[in-house]
Order: C-alpha cells, then sequence, then structure tokens
C-alpha cells in the first residue's frame, strides 16, 4: 500500500494515571482535528463524561483535563502507519510502527489496568507490544469500540461494558478482564 505514513497523536496522562485506555490509530477527524475520538457520533467522549461526571460539551482542553484528574492516561496501540481513511480494518499492518510502551509504563508506575478500546486495540497490543512488556504487572481488559462502525453492538452494551473504567478507578484495584 502507498500513501503517506499516518502520525498520531501523543499520550494524554500524567504521572498518577492508574487507568490506560489504548486505541488503535486515531482515524481521519482525530488527526485532522489533532484531538483523540473527534467523529462527533464516537461515543468515547459521552460514555467517560457520564463515567467520571463531567459535560461532555466541555472544550477539548478541559475534557482531557477532566481525564488527567481522575487518573485516566489516553492513547494508542499504533504510533505510525499508512490507512486510507478511517477503518482499522484498512490499517496497512506491514506499514505499522507501534508506540513506544517500554518508555510509557516507565514514566507511569501507577498505572493498574489497559481497556482496549476495541478489538483492534487488543489484537495489536498482543501481537506488537505483550511480548516485549511481559514483566509489567497490569491488568488488561478489552472493551467494545466506541466507534460508530462498530454499530453491532447497542450503545446500552457498551455502556454497561464501559462501566469497568469506574469500577477500577473507584476501587484503586485492578479489575477483572471484561
Amino acid at each position: 500500500m502507498t500513501g503517506p505514513l499516518l502520525q498520531g497523536l501523543p499520550p494524554i496522562a500524567n504521572p498518577a494515571a492508574r487507568v490506560l485506555i489504548l486505541g488503535s490509530m486515531p482515524g481521519a477527524a482525530s488527526l485532522a482535528a489533532g484531538q483523540y475520538y473527534a467523529h462527533p457520533r464516537n461515543l468515547f467522549w459521552p460514555l467517560l463524561a457520564e463515567l467520571l461526571d463531567f459535560d461532555p460539551a466541555l472544550p477539548y482542553a478541559a475534557r482531557v483535563r477532566a481525564l488527567k484528574a481522575a487518573g485516566v492516561a489516553l492513547w494508542d496501540v499504533i504510533g505510525a502507519c499508512r490507512r486510507p481513511g478511517s477503518l482499522d480494518a484498512r490499517i496497512d499492518a506491514r506499514s505499522i510502527v507501534v508506540n513506544d510502551f517500554a518508555g510509557f509504563f516507565a514514566r507511569h508506575r501507577r498505572l493498574t489496568t489497559v481497556c482496549f478500546n476495541g478489538a483492534t486495540a487488543a489484537a495489536s497490543f498482543r501481537r506488537h507490544v505483550a511480548p516485549s512488556v511481559a514483566a509489567h504487572t497490569l491488568d488488561y481488559l478489552s472493551l467494545p469500540s466506541t466507534s460508530p462502525a462498530n454499530a453491532s453492538i447497542p450503545e446500552a452494551r457498551k455502556r454497561a461494558a464501559w462501566a469497568v473504567v469506574a469500577e477500577v478507578l473507584g476501587s484503586g484495584r485492578p479489575a477483572r478482564d471484561a
């Protein structure tokens, strides 16, 4: 596949983060805006706003501050790749460059749980990252994608599955695998 190598977004995190939410690679709307989950029909911000008690209509910078204050970090497994459009299925597997998780985990030692926003994020992490970070004692939870492309799972089921994020933050303990 030819085309430009798309560059992902930097992580959103502070050293006290306890939960890391990983997507696969930002979609076209997010890359264009320079903001995570910028597609207006993506459920990420409405779900997290409900779980963490902030207004999803806040400006992006305020939503980011709310995540950080709650102990949530946000990033993607893939740091760069070639992909026409926004669908994960269109990612050129030969072009994937993963983010530096060894460095990230070294800087964020309070993390207890990694939540994957969708199956592609989980599979990409298992394939490209997990073998090199096996010594980390983190819990890994696969959650349904908040993408509008994941319309086969009803919003109520997504909402119920994502409630585990608030449970982990509320208990201060690692969660079970969802």
